[in-house]
């Protein structure tokens, strides 16, 4: 019964509801309407009045009415929602003990075996539903169990004040409509980097547990399937953590203009001196897209992709591509 929190008792809630609706009523009129015997009806009725629940007259026979709800069961739900709240908290406290307790005895609490791509899949958006601060990932090229844009956790978690900060890798962005999942995340709130090349496959949750790959798993379709690792707090953690921390120091922050365009800066502005198209494709070069793919994103021919590079470079004053990325940082093309 919905009473239950306050203290009432399912036959209580029944009686005090007879009352409410009815005004008033006698141990008599109780027994006819609630099909009760007359000493079940007035130890319900002594029950009810000693919480505060009920009145009576003095008169013979007693004159039972209702308390009104908001001052006789208001008062006491907020009682009973304040004392849930701090078990809740007391339950939290002792659940942590807990695990601290058998972290220390039994190292199969630090460290849990997953196999197959689905499993994986689940424990990786459990710990996105269940994260309160900060995501960082590792995120590789050609997907082991989560496809590029299939990750609608990190938009609901995005969306109740979780930080993403993510690093990806250079052929990251040549599968099939990666940038634009990229462009979805930022967009959405998400800290992107990028890197030329990451080690491992790897997600982090409020830095209290990790997933990372024990046994390198061949990408979606392939026959292997991954075998990965869900590890706690323990030293192995930290030196994920810091491994990620070192990476993140030296990658190039991607940024999303208006047009969509996904550009790495080293935070020098200034006016853009390019062209949208040239913008976009120099964006993209920087962000370490491969030439295929950017012919791919932008419906350009692999060699006017080519030629436009080769056109920036001689504007820069540029002799190698990685001239060109420094100079139009230099310059405020970014």
């Amino acid at each position: 019964m919905v009473l239950e929190p306050a203290g009432v008792t399912p036959e209580e809630e029944s009686v005090y509801g007879l009352l409410v609706t009815s005004g008033r009523a006698t141990t008599a009129d109780l027994v006819q309407r609630a099909g009760l015997t007359e000493l079940e009806a007035e130890r319900i009725l002594t029950s009810l009045t000693s919480k505060g629940l009920a009145s009576h007259t003095d008169a013979t026979p007693r004159v039972y009415r209702a308390a009104p709800p908001d001052v006789a069961l208001l008062p006491r739900l907020k009682r009973s929602a304040d004392a849930l709240d701090l078990a809740r908290v007391e339950a939290t406290r002792l659940v942590e003990s807990y695990r601290d307790t058998m972290r220390r005895h039994d190292a199969g609490q630090l460290l849990e075996v997953i196999t197959g791509a689905e499993a994986l899949r689940q424990h990786l958006r459990q710990i996105q539903t269940g994260a309160q601060d900060e995501m960082l990932w590792f995120c590789k090229a050609q997907y082991v169990a989560m496809p590029s844009g299939s990750n609608t956790e990190e938009f609901q978690a995005l969306s109740r004040g979780v930080r993403y900060r993510v690093l990806y890798e250079k052929t990251f962005f040549d599968d099939e409509g990666a940038v634009d999942n990229v462009v979805a995340g930022v967009r959405a709130g998400e800290v992107a980097r990028a890197v030329p090349h990451l080690p491992l496959r790897l997600a982090i949750a409020d830095r209290s547990v990790a997933i990372f790959p024990l046994v390198a798993g061949g990408p979606h379709g392939s026959p292997e399937e991954p075998t990965t690792a869900l590890v706690r707090d323990s030293n192995l953690l930290a030196a994920l953590i810091a491994l990620f921390e070192r990476y993140w120091e030296d990658a190039v922050p991607l940024h999303v203009d208006d047009a969509g365009a996904v550009s790495g800066t080293d935070g020098v502005g200034g006016a853009n001196s390019l062209s949208p198209t040239d913008h976009k494709l120099l964006s993209l070069l920087v962000a370490g897209v491969a030439d295929k793919a950017i012919a791919s994103q932008m419906g350009l021919s692999r060699r006017t992709v080519q030629r436009r590079i080769q056109s920036m470079m001689e504007h820069a004053g540029a002799t190698t591509r990685m001239q060109l990325a420094w100079q139009a940082a230099r310059r405020g093309w970014l």
